[in-house]
């Protein structure tokens, strides 16, 4: 003979919920399926014409011609970036907004503690684009060869010598000061409004050395000598070129990188959706052609691989910042 059922006030709460858990998943699962229904916005946070903008073109093209759907690049420029990013991550967490950001993301919250943003709390990574090294660069005309030279020139000259980044707290500020303190050199910073202006010093002699990423460079290298390159390993269009790490310097493994956040909030099936079809189109030969033809390496990593890179990106960044002093007046 069976018992009978008896249903208590907590099971019958547990299975409501229970209900309520299955129900949430299969409309997270449905929304997912039906992503995207509207136009997606890639919020590129620097002017049109660079090279953030040209990666955010690129996904663009490729993720409208996958889903059919209208995808959009809106520029956003301003203040290291904040602008766009801030945007990004107060944007309705829907999925229909993504950023391209680069590496400035995660150095700024160590120069501007007062952000209205939380990068690890309000963005997620999704995917990498690309990524690029950066060369410690000389005039072809400079006494020098190799880092040790440099570094001994420098040494034997005090307060002579300069070194000239794209503005103040920019990577190529901090590996200047960087190097610096590692090296126990004197080197003058020179910030410079952007890349342009540092070439033209740079090539003219006016200004000795320079931390330069490959992109920029690249078309430039006939004008300059390569001491050693940033990364965890040689670039392979300078195989013979030393990264800082086999010279027996640290924290200059970290490598510039473009990449594809949303907001925090986006359901986790739509944010994979977008992640899995963003590494998708980075794989595509033509793409990767693209992104090699910007001197940069393409990305394409998984998504959980990417985001511990960010996380211990910023945590480097964080301690070379805090160690050199570097602040944006």
């Amino acid at each position: 003979m069976h018992k009978p059922l008896t249903i208590t006030r907590r099971s019958f709460a547990g299975a409501l919920s229970a209900l309520g858990l299955c129900a949430t998943s299969a409309a997270f699962a449905q929304g997912a399926d039906a992503y995207p229904r509207q136009v997606i916005r890639i919020v590129v946070p620097y002017p049109a014409g660079g090279a953030t903008d040209t990666l955010g073109r690129v996904m663009a093209t490729k993720l409208q011609e996958a889903w059919g759907q209208t995808v959009i690049v809106e520029n956003k420029p301003g203040a290291s970036g904040t602008i766009g990013n801030d945007m990004v991550a107060k944007s309705p967490p829907d999925g229909y907004t993504v950023l391209l950001a680069i590496t400035a993301i995660v150095q700024v919250p160590a120069l501007m503690p007062n952000l209205g943003y939380d990068v690890m709390k309000d963005l997620q990574p999704l995917a990498q684009v690309a990524s690029t090294n950066s060369l410690l660069v000389v005039p072809k005309s400079a006494p020098v060869s190799t880092l040790k030279e440099f570094i001994d020139l420098v040494k034997a000259n005090p307060r002579k010598y300069n070194f000239g980044s794209y503005g103040v707290g920019t990577s190529s500020h901090i590996q200047g000061s960087l190097l610096n303190m590692q090296a126990k050199l004197d080197l003058t910073h020179v910030p410079y409004k952007g890349a342009a202006p540092l070439l033209q010093d740079l090539r003219g002699g006016q200004l000795f050395s320079a931390f330069i990423d490959m992109a920029t460079a690249r078309p430039h290298l006939e004008a300059m000598k390569p001491l050693a390159v940033t990364g965890p390993r040689r670039n392979p269009l300078l195989p013979e070129v030393p990264t800082f790490a086999e010279l027996g310097y640290h924290s200059f493994e970290p490598l510039g990188w473009f990449a594809l956040f949303m907001p925090s909030g986006v359901p986790a099936p739509i944010a994979k959706k977008f992640a899995d079809e963003a590494n998708r189109i980075l794989h595509l030969p033509d793409v990767i052609q693209r992104i090699e033809g910007l001197g940069m390496t393409p990305g394409g990593m998984p998504t959980a691989d990417f985001a511990k890179v960010v996380r211990e990106d910023a945590a480097i960044y964080a301690r070379i910042i805090r160690e050199a002093n570097i602040r944006l007046e």
